[in-house]
């Protein structure tokens, strides 16, 4: 999880996802994985810099509920992270 509180799109990401990966990875070897809150091609790049993938909901439901183009949306969370160049 990204931040505390209910699922949805958010603005901006609080939480130092980076020292929570990172205990993760000190304690596990399975893929993290993070969700909750990411909606824009920014965040979606952001957080796959420090994290195994992303995971979208919300931000999906709203694309379909405005008639939006769901193909071009991932597409576009899809090529953020694959900009993405790991250390």
């Amino acid at each position: 999880m990204s931040s505390l509180g209910v699922t949805g799109v958010r603005s901006k990401i609080n939480t130092d996802l980076k020292a929570i990966i990172q205990s993760i990875r000190d304690n596990s070897d399975l893929p993290c994985a993070v969700g909750f809150g990411i909606s824009t091609p920014e965040q979606a790049r952001e957080i796959a810099a420090i994290s195994d993938g992303i995971i979208v909901g919300s931000a999906i439901i709203k694309v379909i509920a405005n008639s939006g183009n769901v193909g071009e949306y991932v597409k576009s969370m899809k090529n953020a992270c694959n900009d993405v160049v790991k250390p």
